[in-house]
């Protein structure tokens, strides 16, 4: 019977130019991230990197997507789940959140997110 492993990176912090307005393209603004990437995994103990999903490679795959603006969080997690697809052919789940961390809405006080959940 097949396992299912499940790598998770949290709370991971850039600094884009995600944004729909004009003043958050210019300044940029801070995003917190956290993925889980899933994938099945025939029974027997994983003893190589080979036989898993290097969590260095995700990382480095969403650090380079991130340089990338999108006006819309959802487009950033849409293509970002084709990118790892398309990486890592492996993956049979995923689950992502991004939040942006400096809102333009005047008196706001939080964070405002996008999560995608994805089955292949």
């Amino acid at each position: 019977m097949a396992q299912l492993i499940t790598i998770h990176l949290e709370h991971l912090r850039f600094f884009a130019g995600h944004g729909l307005y004009a003043e958050e393209k210019k300044t940029g603004n801070a995003f917190e991230m956290s993925l889980s990437v899933s994938f099945p995994k025939e029974d027997g103990v994983i003893s190589k990197l080979e036989d898993t999903l290097n969590y260095a490679e995700v990382y480095g795959l969403v650090k380079e997507e991130m340089q990338y603006p999108r006006e819309l969080l959802e487009t950033f997690l849409t293509e970002l789940a084709g990118r790892l697809k398309d990486r890592f052919p492996e993956i049979s789940a995923l689950k992502m959140s991004l939040y942006k961390l400096t809102v333009p809405i005047e008196s706001f006080a939080g964070r405002v997110g996008v999560e995608l959940e994805q089955r292949f």
